[in-house]
């Protein structure tokens, strides 16, 4: 039985459709932000980041590695939840817009489809190496980094609970 209503599983799109609203958006004038990840196992550290990212324009776009992209970053016990569960996830966060899916190793394709006015990674990057500054910065818009809640990351999450169990 499905208990996903039809508002959260609409935030889950592919690119066409995402290209189509946020060209609506734009001509209203609105800002779109760009994050990407595995999202592997949502913790506090995500939840901050993810609001915070949102607070930097008016339209959230979350980019997720697929299944077969996580194995190849990050080997083959990894993701711990399927794509489709970790895009319903972050689809549920009042200030995700939209999420979609990317297969690539990098997000420089969906970068440049979705055109964000704003791109934003963590502060373990620095900007001129994030995938998508250029693309980003040659139309004139921001690549922002921002910080990570000490302690809180999916990879010492797994070590933790493999230590203890």
């Amino acid at each position: 039985m499905n208990t996903f209503n039809t508002s959260l599983k609409s935030k889950i799109t592919d690119i066409k459709t995402l290209q189509q609203h946020l060209e609506t958006a734009r001509l209203k004038g609105k800002k779109t932000v760009f994050t990407n990840g595995c999202f592997d196992l949502i913790h506090l550290g995500h939840v901050d980041y993810l609001s915070k990212a949102r607070d930097l324009g008016d339209l959230l776009v979350v980019g997720v590695n697929t299944d077969a992209s996580v194995r190849r970053l990050k080997g083959q016990s990894r993701p711990l939840q399927d794509e489709n569960s970790r895009a319903m996830v972050l689809a549920a966060f009042s200030f995700v817009d939209y999420v979609v899916l990317f297969d690539e190793d990098t997000p420089a394709e969906l970068i440049k489809a979705v055109q964000p006015d704003i791109l934003v990674k963590g502060a373990d990057y620095k900007p001129e190496n994030i995938v998508g500054y250029d693309t980003v910065t040659a139309k004139g818009g921001q690549v922002v980094t921002i910080e990570f809640i000490e302690g809180y990351s999916t990879t010492n999450i797994v070590k933790k609970i493999l230590n203890n169990g």
